[in-house]
């Protein structure tokens, strides 16, 4: 069998919503081929050389996504990590210039075949947010902590999909459980629409506590079921 046939037929099998298993990452992969210091100075001034690995890369993952919107999957994914704690890691510009065009292309790719795009971004991405919906990001998965949430909500409720999280710098490593009840409390308070548009997601990393973990999924279960309850009535 194919790899097409392979992956229709787990589809097929398949009750669930089904993401493919790639992740176009082409700021990630130029760093991974030159260093991180390397690749931060090369995108400031870039010279020929630069923008023909960084399109090499981006032809290779156009030709990635192709085959797996050829299938039956539900959804793509792709990511690059863009914040820093407080900041975007390059000036907007730059990223709106060699970048943006990138995320396009993949959307467009996801949307021509009636695929939803999947997005991961780490750090405090605001500066970037409207225009990762602009360009078709269905669904984004960011450190939401990291930012103003109630900004994040005013730019993007309604616009996009949440795709999580619950913060995992401080709130799953901890063991007090509660402290993850805040902070699905948190989240719902600002994105939650039981309409849709938001992903009960985390990392449940290795320093998460599992009793914390436990207890963001009761919080969240309670909340949604107690909205449901009301839109109800």
């Amino acid at each position: 069998a194919t790899a097409r046939d392979t992956v229709n037929r787990f589809c097929a099998e398949s009750d669930h919503y089904v993401r493919a298993g790639c992740c176009a990452r082409p700021w990630e992969r130029y760093q991974f081929l030159r260093g991180t210091m390397n690749a931060m100075m090369d995108i400031m001034q870039p010279q020929p050389n630069v923008t023909d690995l960084l399109g090499r890369i981006h032809e290779f993952y156009l030709k990635e996504l192709e085959f797996w919107v050829s299938t039956d999957v539900d959804g793509i994914m792709f990511m690059d990590d863009w914040g820093a704690q407080s900041q975007l890691l390059i000036p907007p510009a730059v990223w709106r210039e060699m970048f943006k065009p990138m995320y396009r292309d993949y959307c467009d790719l996801a949307h021509a075949s009636g695929k939803a795009a999947f997005m991961h971004s780490d750090g405090h991405i605001i500066e970037i947010f409207e225009e990762l919906i602009e360009v078709g990001v269905d669904a984004l998965n960011s450190q939401l902590f990291c930012m103003d949430m109630a900004d994040l909500a005013r730019r993007a409720k309604g616009r996009i999909t949440f795709w999580g999280e619950i913060d995992r710098q401080h709130v799953l490593p901890s063991p007090d459980a509660e402290e993850g009840r805040r902070a699905v409390r948190k989240v719902a308070e600002h994105l939650y629409d039981p309409k849709g548009g938001l992903i009960a997601q985390f990392e449940f990393g290795a320093a998460a506590e599992p009793a914390t973990a436990l207890a963001i999924f009761e919080e969240w279960a309670r909340i949604d079921a107690e909205a449901r309850d009301v839109a109800r009535v």
